[in-house]
């Protein structure tokens, strides 16, 4: 395979050099995009990968890694642009890590991740079903609620780099000014951090870097993680520290939440278990539809939070268990016939003894929220090989100018 290498920067000792050189520059088409987010095109029949890059696009880039069935690239210029590529409003975008699509104008961001839904449910399960069109946020930008810069071990200036990681790195910083995704409020919270931290440093250096936290919230911005704030879903108020996890798209939640716990009921169940409870998200904005709702959450420290929000909204049908991993369902005193069962688990997905328990308790209806589709189309593998059929599958995009969405499946007991 041919290209130009440019010698200026020294070979990596772990490169692999084939089948092209340490920062060879080729032109390619770009084809597709990954789940990654990264555009995919390719050069003799060999698969290169490409951030910022846009389908549609003709591009040169420099490769800087070869794996053993594809090649990494940095992009250096776009030499015929995509009719969706837009100006990214971010000063750091390219450099930061945290948005993968600024470039990319919104409407054709839905698509893409659309699609994308559609590719995993066929190669990750071989299920063949029609996604529905991903739900857009009301808020494209100054949407999230929650952010956590972070700072590493200071330089031996003494200047402390406070921001998120640069695309591509593990463990090298992009300093933050601003970011868009966040309100001119947290923005300012951000602004008095950074100089708060430096004068920290000033005063006693730091050892090792950290995380710091702004959280905006019904009643302001804390940067306080053991603060106790409240946040407003549809009718129902929430309480919970601010360091706790919570879904932090306020702009979308209300109509996010009203879709899952609609396709919890419509079966006609009359009880529902909320398998990964939390501080009671689904359970309580659901309670309403069910004669009883059930939280369940392996952190105890979590159902004391959905306790009293079950109690602040006066929520007599909604209770909160601590579960035990190995018998989830144990405290369930319903058949599994009468219910549906709603799961948003952490990335990495649900376990298979956990599947296996929700297969034998035999929910009409499950409704299997993720953060992370690819590890959900594994899941659903095992629950359709355990007598479940998908029923519908929804996109809805809580991340825009983000690789990250949000995808609902409802699942029917065959």
């Amino acid at each position: 395979m041919s290209g130009n290498q440019t010698p200026e920067k020294r070979t990596p000792k772990n490169f692999r050099p084939d089948p092209y050189q340490y920062h060879e520059e080729i032109e390619l088409e770009i084809e597709t995009l990954t789940n990654m987010g990264q555009g995919l095109g390719r050069h003799d029949g060999w698969v290169i990968m490409v951030r910022f890059a846009l389908p549609g696009e003709r591009v040169k880039v420099r490769i800087y890694r070869n794996d053993k069935n594809f090649s990494e690239a940095d992009l250096i210029d776009v030499l015929r642009p995509s009719p969706h590529r837009v100006a990214a409003p971010c000063p750091v975008f390219t450099e930061c890590g945290g948005c993968q699509y600024q470039n990319f104008d919104y409407p054709t961001q839905l698509e893409w991740k659309t699609k994308q839904v559609q590719e995993l449910l066929w190669h990750m399960a071989r299920i063949k079903h029609d996604v529905l069109p991903a739900i857009p946020s009301p808020k494209q930008y100054a949407y999230r609620s929650k952010l956590t810069p972070h700072f590493e071990k200071p330089r031996r200036d003494g200047k402390v780099t406070v921001g998120f990681l640069k695309a591509g790195s593990r463990f090298n910083y992009v300093e933050i000014d601003r970011c868009p995704l966040v309100s001119d409020e947290m923005n300012a919270a951000l602004s008095r951090l950074k100089a708060e931290t430096q004068a920290r440093q000033d005063r006693k250096p730091f050892k090792k870097g950290g995380t710091l936290l702004i959280r905006e919230h019904l009643d302001g911005v804390t940067t306080d993680p053991k603060a106790i704030i409240r946040e407003q879903v549809g009718d129902v108020i929430f309480s919970f520290p601010a360091g706790e996890f919570f879904q932090n798209n306020p702009s979308i939640l209300e109509s996010f939440t009203r879709y899952v716990s609609g396709k919890a009921a419509e079966s006609g169940a009359t009880h529902l278990v909320d398998a990964y409870c939390g501080s009671g998200l689904f359970c309580l904005t659901a309670a309403k539809r069910f004669k009883e709702a059930v939280g369940i959450e392996v952190s105890e420290h979590s159902v004391q939070y959905a306790v009293k929000n079950a109690e602040a909204n006066q929520l007599d049908n909604a209770r909160f268990v601590v579960g035990d991993a190995a018998s989830i369902f144990s405290q369930i005193d319903f058949p599994g016939s009468d219910s549906a069962v709603i799961i948003d688990p952490p990335r990495k997905g649900s376990n298979e003894d956990f599947l296996s328990q929700l297969i034998a308790f035999g929910p009409r209806t499950v409704v299997y929220v993720s953060c992370n589709p690819a590890t959900q189309m594994r899941d659903l593998r095992t629950l359709i090989d355990g007598g479940y059929q998908v029923a519908e599958v929804q996109p809805f995009d809580l991340f825009p100018q983000t690789k990250h969405l949000e995808c609902v499946v409802t699942l029917s007991k065959s």
